[in-house]
């Protein structure tokens, strides 16, 4: 291997995803002088106005898909990455007993194939040496996240193989995949003790009891924690960069920053895959690549 350009690629569903998963990660490591991409594979057209804000902005009924593309725009240079869209339609997320179908033409109704190609081409287009995804169960069973765990880990096992989708450019192969934890269970509970403790208002109370209510889930096996502590207003402002979903005076600016830093100062991994040598616990997701890179 002759290039030593770090290059990190997150693969997303949906515009905001990035800004609530892995994104002071993906600051620190751009600030560093990683090169970053964020890929997301919708529009996210069918989400919800989740600010109250804006519930009847014009400019948001007039034309949602541009509107959060520029959002989208405002969050990547926030976090100092490029970006880069799959152009898949948003499936939405389907409520309902029984569930209704799917829309037609949605991306979690795409054939693999058809929705991993483009994916593929920009893998080996960027060359990342590390890429950021969601684990099997799509972190919330919503049908577009668990299609873009799909497709990551058909384009991880793809991009190296000159048989597969041989019209999508030179074959890359990507030295390490891992999951992204945007909602660690530990971190949860430990920054709700710490603003209890402080008589404070926790915004995790209705998350916690209703935990309580079901049964217990499987912890994920935290194998890779960043410090990030100094990024968090950079993740931050890329959170209210996606205004239609992020409400300023909502859930995730409930917590003072200043205690976070002290109760929580890291974002959360999961190493799916390796095609180098590391040590598991690590503290850095290009560890076993850095030593392999040649000036």
């Amino acid at each position: 291997m002759t290039d030593n350009q770090l290059r990190l690629m997150a693969v997303h569903a949906h515009p905001d995803d990035e800004a609530s998963k892995g994104a002071a990660t993906m600051a620190r490591y751009a600030a560093e002088g990683v090169e970053v991409m964020v890929v997301t594979a919708t529009g996210g057209e069918r989400g919800d106005v989740l600010n109250p804000r804006l519930a009847n902005a014009a400019a948001v009924k007039r034309d949602m898909i541009q509107y959060r593309r520029a959002e989208m725009a405002k969050a990547a240079a926030a976090l100092g990455v490029q970006h880069r869209w799959l152009g898949f339609v948003d499936s939405g997320l389907p409520e309902g007993d029984p569930l209704p179908p799917l829309p037609e033409g949605c991306f979690a109704l795409q054939p693999l194939g058809t929705a991993t190609e483009p994916l593929v081409r920009l893998v080996r287009e960027f060359k990342p040496h590390v890429m950021t995804t969601y684990d099997e169960t799509g972190g919330y069973p919503h049908p577009d996240h668990i299609m873009t765990h799909k497709i990551s880990m058909e384009a991880y096992l793809a991009a190296g193989d000159a048989e597969r989708f041989p019209n999508a450019g030179e074959p890359w192969e990507v030295l390490k995949l891992y999951y992204n934890n945007g909602f660690n269970q530990d971190r949860i509970l430990a920054v709700h003790e710490a603003m209890q403790k402080h008589g404070l208002e926790s915004p995790f109370d209705d998350w916690i009891e209703r935990a309580r209510k079901r049964p217990p889930r499987p912890k994920r096996e935290m194998t890779t924690r960043i410090e990030v502590a100094d990024y968090f207003e950079a993740r931050d402002n890329a959170l209210r960069a996606h205004e239609t979903q992020i409400d300023p005076e909502g859930f995730f600016f409930a917590i003072p920053r200043d205690l976070e830093k002290k109760v929580w100062r890291t974002e959360e991994f999961e190493l799916a895959d390796a095609r180098v040598e590391t040590q598991i616990p690590e503290d850095d997701l290009f560890a076993g690549i850095r030593g392999i890179l040649v000036p």
